[in-house]
């Protein structure tokens, strides 16, 4: 579809892949709706997007805020469904509190607002929605159980979803990032990757979203060649794969990647850090 006057719904735009989404939907013409927690991010945002682009704040933890949120916005051409909450580390680690929220954000939310817009778009034709997952729904890895359940869980949905919504003119599209620098979740925890690595910026992630939009691509991986054959093999091979990741030393960035984010029970990731001397190794020492 053309995204030139179409009204676009995105969640977690006050995240920074989320400012790269808005930035190249905004530039394709698209009149858009931004959603996020952070009101003091999103405001400055729309105003400088311009062209009546609008600021929702919505927390999706809350089972009422996507109802919400799809009344507030109007009318709907795409949904961009981008909000997400880290979840790494030991399933022992999460309180049923966290676990719940977890799922949440990162799964209920997202199929709750594609029912709802779904069913105003399939009267109007050619219609998107948008779920942008990561490589952890094509690939499991240790320490990381709960996020691996949403982000599988969110490629099957996607995957049936776009074949029931196929006669409607309804396209069903879903963009898995790898490792991306600058902003995001991996972003955010100053991990270290191991040697060979690579990684994807989130412009990249913005340009697969709009292509996908565009040619209604059911999926999309943004990210180097080789982590994407490796989600390939984890695909049909997962037992050779947790003895490849192993190797490579994915178990301990899994873990710095929880230590990166607030702690189980609240504790922050420097408190995290500094309670556990196998993560000193792991977390990048960040500028002041």
């Amino acid at each position: 579809m053309d995204l030139r006057g179409a009204n676009v719904l995105l969640t977690g735009a006050s995240g920074g892949i989320g400012r790269a989404l808005a930035a190249a939907l905004a530039g394709g013409g698209a009149r858009l709706v931004l959603t996020g927690r952070r009101v003091d991010v999103l405001e400055p945002l729309a105003e400088r997007l311009g062209g009546g682009t609008r600021a929702i704040a919505a927390g999706l933890a809350d089972r009422a805020a996507a109802e919400r949120l799809l009344d507030e916005a109007g009318r709907v051409d795409v949904l961009v469904a981008n909000a997400a909450l880290p979840a790494s580390g030991l399933l022992a680690d999460y309180s049923i509190t966290e676990i719940d929220r977890a799922l949440d954000v990162n799964l209920r939310a997202p199929i709750v607002m594609a029912k709802l817009a779904s069913a105003r778009m399939a009267d109007r034709g050619r219609r998107q929605l948008v779920f942008v997952s990561s490589l952890s729904g094509k690939a499991a890895s240790g320490n990381a159980s709960l996020y691996n359940a949403t982000k599988f869980g969110m490629r099957g949905f996607a995957l049936a979803l776009r074949e029931d919504l196929r006669p409607h003119g309804v396209g069903v599209s879903t963009i898995f990032p790898g490792f991306i620098r600058d902003a995001g979740m991996f972003a955010e925890t100053g991990v270290t990757l191991p040697r060979g690595v690579g990684t994807r910026s989130p412009e990249d992630v913005a340009r697969a979203t709009v292509r996908a939009i565009e040619r209604n691509v059911a999926e999309i991986d943004v990210a180097p060649l080789g982590l994407r054959l490796g989600a390939r093999i984890g695909g049909f091979a997962p037992v050779l794969s947790a003895a490849v990741q192993r190797r490579a030393g994915g178990a301990r960035a899994a873990r710095g990647r929880r230590a990166g984010h607030a702690g189980p029970g609240g504790r922050t990731a420097r408190e995290a850090v500094a309670t556990n001397p196998d993560l000193q190794v792991i977390i990048r020492k960040r500028p002041p």
